[in-house]
């Protein structure tokens, strides 16, 4: 097995004469770079990618590897400092020479690398859900997007409990642009949306933001809060005696919250998911057999580890169809409309236009116990939104990231 996990800071090189490494001897290692963070604010959520990259390199190599080439994963920490993941991007590029790059947690640190990986045209794969719309040849998406968790989970919320609605979300990027998805699909249905705030990471104190909600009096709470210290609203709230339903697209699934806090702190959470530990059909069954046996004190198998693994088993898929690891190869591959794997939530595919995957999506809650419910299966939904709008990889490669309220120039 190949492999090694560094927390690095050396300078990095100009980046040159990195297109083109499909062509290598048969002993010689094909190279993946993985940036996942394992320490910091977002350590509990970031390990489990750094486990579903090392059982899916141990599967990989035990089969034969990838076109009879055994995988190197080296590992890097950039600790959730956007900076680093720059540094460290550039280090796995110019020195290490990868042939993919692969990781991220937060939207931030996916738009610190990916313009890294376009000027190095190098193959990058974002291994996170997140808030849609990036429209670039350089990279691939396995995680769901808004037409696949919001699209599903919020006309539910509001048909169910009620059209005032208040969002509590993470200052960046991503808590951002998923409070403009809620906007777009909710206000044709009539929300009245009385409350909204951007909470920097980090923030741990929550007694303003609860004394607003009780003011605004909402029927339900649209949740985008991301990291440990943010978490900590929930037993927060319940303290105070705010037991409203939640709706989010990073918890439970991601962030596994319900196996974190006692029992009731987090009922009456509801998301749509493609991967959730509690997934009970016998693809995901053989799935977290496999991992139990390797990680056994895992705490959680969650959404972000599951697409870890599904990232190289996709990755290897790619490079086997296409005989090389080269970008123009790989980028044909996904143009053909019919790459796809058999993963442990079902068979998924790559959408040739967005560069983005299919994925089998279930509406999920949980009670009081901490036990997780699954209340309706959405079936397979395509990442549809990017090609309505008219981005196509297969025509033209904007390198951009579209939302609601930015849409391509026509």
């Amino acid at each position: 097995m190949h492999r090694r996990s560094l927390l690095l800071g050396a300078a990095a090189a100009p980046l040159a004469g990195l297109a083109g490494r499909g062509a290598q001897a048969a002993n010689t290692p094909i190279k993946i770079g993985l940036l996942e963070d394992v320490s910091g604010d977002l350590a509990a959520i970031g390990l489990p990618k750094l486990h579903g990259s090392q059982l899916a390199v141990d599967e990989v190599n035990a089969s034969g590897g990838i076109m009879g080439r055994p995988v190197d994963l080296t590992h890097l920490d950039p600790q959730g400092d956007n900076a680093r993941y720059q540094e460290f991007a550039r280090r796995l590029l110019q020195r290490d020479k990868v042939d993919v790059l692969i990781g991220g947690i937060t939207s931030a640190s996916r738009e610190a690398v990916r313009p890294i990986a376009d000027r190095a045209n190098a193959f990058y794969i974002y291994t996170n859900q997140y808030e849609g719309g990036v429209c670039d040849a350089n990279m691939l998406s396995v995680g769901a997007v808004p037409e696949q968790q919001l699209s599903t989970l919020l006309p539910y919320m509001v048909e169910k409990f009620g059209k005032r609605v208040y969002t509590v979300a993470a200052d960046y990027n991503f808590g951002h642009l998923s409070s403009e998805w809620g906007h777009s699909i909710m206000q044709p249905l009539g929300v009245d949306f009385v409350g909204e705030e951007f909470i920097p990471l980090g923030v741990s104190q929550f007694a303003q933001t609860i004394q607003n909600i009780q003011r605004a009096k909402p029927d339900w709470l649209y949740m985008l809060d991301v990291g440990a210290a943010q978490s900590s609203f929930y037993e927060q709230k319940n303290a105070a005696g705010v037991h409203l339903p939640m709706a989010s697209p990073v918890k439970i699934m991601l962030g596994f919250e319900h196996k974190l806090f006692p029992p009731g702190v987090m009922a009456n959470m509801y998301a749509a998911a493609n991967w959730f530990e509690e997934l009970d059909t016998p693809p995901a069954d053989a799935f977290k057999k496999r991992w139990r046996a390797k990680y056994p004190k895992e705490v959680y198998i969650n959404d972000m580890g599951y697409n870890a693994y599904v990232a190289i088993m996709m990755y290897k898929m790619l490079v086997e169809t296409g005989k090389s690891t080269s970008l123009a190869s790989i980028r044909k591959v996904m143009a053909s409309g019919t790459a796809g794997i058999e993963a442990p939530e079902g068979f998924i595919t790559i959408d040739p236009a967005s560069q983005h995957c299919s994925h089998h999506m279930r509406l999920i809650s949980v009670d009081a116990k901490n036990d997780v419910h699954v209340l309706k299966d959405f079936g397979i939904i395509k990442p549809y939104w990017l090609s309505s709008i008219g981005c196509d990889l297969t025509k033209a490669n904007p390198k951009e990231q579209y939302t609601p309220d930015h849409l391509p120039k026509r």
